[in-house]
């Protein structure tokens, strides 16, 4: 069992590092428009990028999420996987019994729960070099009507550094800003993330099959992944705000005072941004993901029945 255990964290690895290559562009545009000024609409907060940074501006950022949110998925799946498997060997005497809907509510709320120890830093990293972006810097240094043409230096050259700079000014503490909202976020995200991959995958996996096919992973999870992303927008904007402040000054206290600033200023589609971008992006991200996931877990599985 103990084998079998650490194999769901090495799969998850593999899922996470096959989400962020698929979902990263998307993620940089999800994230100006929640975070970000003067974009607008989705397409042209696209054509901005494009237009300003050329295709490598969205990729901003991706070298340390590759790394990072793959080992942040590897943590999610092992912890989803080994709760699920000890709430039914505590219920039903059995680990590889199915679970019931309450079984994978509460594998859900574990991971998401345990997530946001790694999910907080790499997500702030993550947010905060995809921001170093002329007007974001502009808007928060209150340069709009000075001078145009004045070179702003950006905050951070690096993953490193940025993770240094922040240490140096905050502390620890400063890794975890916006954690809170990651919780409210993740909570029921992860959620409405396992629980419709269960059951779609068993909706559309033949009676008779032991496991279900790569479509029916593709397909399970991306549907999955766009209801989940979806439905968490709301409290990612909230988040993404409260990481992507902070690089010259605090313009937030907290998640109650980022909310009712967020509302007052831009009213209350200022929550839905991103909306679409989110649902978007979530199918083929997490269809990536779970693909990338079960794919490399039955392989190590095959492996270790080949040579126990």
């Amino acid at each position: 069992m103990g084998s079998l255990q650490l194999d769901d964290f090495v799969a998850g690895w593999v899922g996470g590092a096959a989400g962020v290559i698929v979902g990263h562009p998307l993620d940089t545009v999800k994230t100006r428009l929640q975070a970000g000024q003067g974009y607008g609409s989705t397409f042209n907060c696209v054509l901005t990028v494009y237009r300003n940074e050329t295709a490598a501006g969205f990729f901003k950022g991706m070298s340390f999420p590759l790394v990072s949110i793959a080992v942040y998925n590897s943590v999610v799946f092992g912890v989803f996987s080994n709760t699920q498997r000890l709430i039914s060997q505590h219920r039903y005497g059995n680990s590889n019994s199915p679970p019931a809907l309450m079984d994978l509510a509460l594998a859900s709320m574990a991971a998401g729960t345990v997530s946001v120890g790694i999910g907080g830093p790499v997500d702030l990293v993550k947010i905060r070099l995809q921001m170093q972006t002329q007007p974001f810097l502009e808007a928060n240094l209150n340069l709009k009507h000075r001078v145009t043409g004045i070179s702003i230096q950006t905050a951070y050259r690096s993953p490193v550094h940025c993770v240094a700079t922040i240490l140096r000014q905050d502390g620890l503490a400063g890794l975890y800003r916006g954690s809170s909202a990651m919780i409210l976020r993740d909570i029921p995200g992860y959620c409405l993330y396992f629980i419709p991959y269960t059951f779609l995958c068993g909706w559309i996996t033949p009676d008779g099959c032991l496991s279900p096919s790569p479509f029916s992973v593709w397909i399970a999870g991306g549907i999955a992944g766009a209801i989940s992303w979806g439905t968490a927008t709301p409290m990612d904007v909230v988040k993404s705000r409260l990481q992507a402040d902070g690089v010259y000054f605090k313009k937030y206290k907290g998640v109650i005072d980022c909310i009712s600033q967020s509302y007052h200023n831009d009213g209350l589609k200022v929550f839905f941004r991103g909306l679409m971008v989110n649902a978007v992006r979530g199918f083929p991200m997490s269809a990536a993901m779970f693909l990338g996931y079960e794919l490399s877990l039955k392989a190590i599985r095959n492996q270790m029945e080949t040579n126990p």
